[in-house]
């Protein structure tokens, strides 16, 4: 599969996504946009493919933000649909991704791409990460929920402050407030990112589906988390992932999940 924007590829069950336009720092267009959902939706379909690794390439940024020359002349309609569309294409679709994705964040979040960021399922990042919401100093504000997924991480607090000042955090702060899980060296970032996914895939990655669909619910408008819960919970006692599972915990042994 060729992309002009983004790199794609899976080794060791680990489904790699890498936005490559290092030389616009890996700003967001359209078309990036639209080959991140095709290498989504890829991944879903590709059952060799259990964890989603993220990133940008280069050494300088992660995702800087949206390509502002795409949209600085829109309209306030053209502009609703801007961001409609790209929650609908490219950010619900990774947070609500059946299999975990973990956003490995080397150099600047800003924007769309800190927004990218948060849509993963968790975060870590490099020593030289610098993450913000920068938007209201175009006159606009975050549209591909980084007004709803900051709160949630880092409180409505400092949220507020973020977005108000159009400040960036450094990575100690970023971890310090719980944007990102770890911290580390921009050479041990993928490797620490491959470590995690790897003990991930050590369990049922049918249970890890539901929990992820589970934890998500508390954040859904109308949806009851605790009933999902429980309708997840029980589920789970029909799959033959369960049943290896205790099987191998009663007899000792280590579980061999088919995955099913």
């Amino acid at each position: 599969m060729n992309f002009e924007n983004i790199l794609f590829e899976e080794n060791e069950n680990i489904g790699y996504i890498t936005i490559n336009r290092p030389k616009k720092l890996n700003a967001l267009n359209k078309a990036t946009i639209a080959e991140l959902n095709e290498a989504f939706e890829s991944a879903r379909e590709d059952h060799d493919i259990k964890v989603v690794i993220l990133s940008g390439s280069g050494e300088k940024a992660f995702v800087a933000g949206a390509d502002i020359s795409e949209f600085a002349d829109f309209s306030a309609e053209e502009g609703r649909r801007l961001a409609a569309e790209g929650q609908e294409k490219l950010f619900d679709v990774v947070a609500n991704f059946p299999k975990p994705v973990i956003a490995a964040v080397n150099g600047f979040a800003l924007g769309g791409g800190l927004e990218l960021a948060m849509a993963a399922h968790f975060r870590i990042a490099s020593d030289n990460a610098r993450m913000g919401l920068p938007e209201v100093s175009l006159g606009v504000i975050p549209g591909y929920g980084g007004t709803q997924r900051l709160p949630q991480l880092v409180g409505k607090g400092k949220a507020m402050e973020m977005i108000m000042t159009a400040g960036m955090v450094d990575a100690k702060e970023a971890l310090e407030y719980h944007l990102v899980n770890h911290v580390t060296t921009p050479e041990e970032l993928i490797p620490l990112a491959e470590k995690l996914a790897g003990k991930i895939m050590k369990n049922s990655m049918v249970a890890v589906a539901a929990a992820i669909k589970a934890v998500n619910a508390n954040y859904e408008d109308g949806v009851n988390g605790f009933e999902l819960e429980i309708e997840e919970f029980g589920s789970s006692f029909g799959t033959e992932d369960f049943k290896e599972g205790t099987s191998a915990f009663l007899n000792k042994r280590k579980a061999n999940f088919p995955g099913k």
